[in-house]
């Protein structure tokens, strides 16, 4: 596992993806937990790219303490980088269309990836976030970070149940 992270993290640092050989994204082995379309560069399901739990997690993990307007206390996300989900299947576009399980759908800037470190968690407090709490996914800004990021336009970026990215 750990030679598979440091591949992981050297491909990534030489801005190559988790791609094989033939710009390919390995097959997710487990059930597919976020499918990325759209203008991208490696995919792994015909037309898009699928990961899986354990795809998500070999990419480089971040974590901060945040308070939301969903918890009454702060609270630590942990999961890979936008930035890196985008890099790891080569996105080209400028938007995100980010979609929940219950089709809820919203916008968001490529540039606000790589801006505000947002983070796809995976955890809440190192624990894996079931459906009825926000998860699997939670697409989160660190809103303690800055005080423009406390707006309703970031808010309603910060998607939960997070499904399928679809990049514009």
């Amino acid at each position: 596992m750990f030679q598979r992270r440091l591949l992981i993290l050297l491909c990534l640092f030489a801005g190559s993806t988790l791609a094989a050989p033939g710009d390919a994204l390995a097959p997710p082995k487990g059930r597919t937990i976020l499918n990325v379309s759209g203008k991208i560069g490696v995919k792994n399901l015909g037309d898009r790219a699928a990961f899986d739990m354990a795809m998500l997690e070999a990419l480089p993990q971040h974590s901060f303490t945040t308070r939301t307007p969903w918890f009454d206390k702060p609270v630590k996300f942990t999961g890979p980088l936008l930035a890196d989900v985008l890099a790891a299947v080569k996105a080209s576009g400028s938007t995100v269309g980010a979609v929940a399980i219950n089709d809820y759908r919203i916008s968001i800037p490529v540039a606000d990836a790589r801006k505000y470190e947002v983070i796809v968690a995976r955890l809440i407090d190192g624990q894996p976030m079931p459906v009825r709490e926000k998860g699997p996914l939670f697409v989160v800004y660190p809103f303690d970070s800055a005080a423009e990021l406390r707006t309703s336009t970031f808010y309603e970026r910060s998607i939960w149940q997070l499904k399928a990215l679809d990049v514009q």
